[in-house]
């Protein structure tokens, strides 16, 4: 598989981003599919989403959107001081619900037949580890994971708290997926240790960087084939 840093996804990313071209409803619509196939399927499902600040978030609350439209309970939970404006009111307007986590309130996630980690995407490459709400909403959140009935973990791009590029992981407090959906290429982070062993399946969904990423030279491609 080849993959990618998060630079060189933003490389490829930019010329198309400036033609207009809808990747962040791209991204959303392919991570709302692969949401609704773990949901179960005689009833609509219900779906947590951890939301932070960036175009991570955005993707998790458009993605929530889709699925609050397809009768999915969708519940939202920011874990940063604000959200994606234009995702979060496409979700509440889908009928999506805000979920208030107060500090040292019980968040309670066993109800929930998903868990998306929507927090932090690969813009955090300088530092990765995850502070202040989102980091007190995890901790709140791992004890639970261990349970007969917890929800499966879907991590947006990359599960949070873990280096794009180096696979490194500075601090445990993260949710380990069972399923990463990664958009338009894998990141060479996600196929290293130690942040492969918190990535799940690994899913890379096709959002139209292809054509932009063979324009990379090839002695770079080739250094991050794994």
């Amino acid at each position: 598989m080849e993959a990618y840093t998060a630079s060189q996804v933003r490389t490829a990313e930019k010329p198309l981003l400036d033609a207009g071209v809808p990747l962040m409803q791209r991204a959303a619509t392919a991570l709302a599919a692969e949401i609704r196939s773990l949901l179960p399927a005689d009833v609509p499902g219900s779906v947590l989403l951890l939301v932070g600040s960036g175009n991570n978030g955005g993707d998790a609350l458009f993605a929530g959107a889709e699925l609050a439209r397809a009768g999915v309970r969708v519940g939202i939970v920011e874990t940063a001081d604000r959200v994606h404006d234009g995702g979060l009111l496409a979700a509440l307007n889908a009928g999506a619900h805000t979920v208030h986590a107060a500090d040292g309130d019980t968040l309670e996630v066993g109800g929930y037949d998903v868990l998306v980690d929507g927090i932090l995407g690969t813009g955090t490459s300088a530092s990765p580890v995850l502070r202040g709400r989102a980091r007190e909403i995890v901790q709140r959140i791992l004890p639970q994971l261990g349970a007969q009935r917890h929800p499966i973990v879907v991590a947006v791009d990359l599960p949070s708290g873990v280096h794009p590029d180096t696979g490194e992981v500075p601090d445990e407090t993260v949710l380990p997926a069972e399923v990463t959906v990664t958009f338009g290429a894998a990141k060479t982070g996600l196929l290293r240790e130690p942040a492969s062993e918190y990535v799940g399946r690994l899913v890379v969904a096709d959002i139209g960087l292809g054509p932009e990423l063979a324009k990379l030279p090839d002695s770079k491609r080739k250094r991050n084939a794994f």
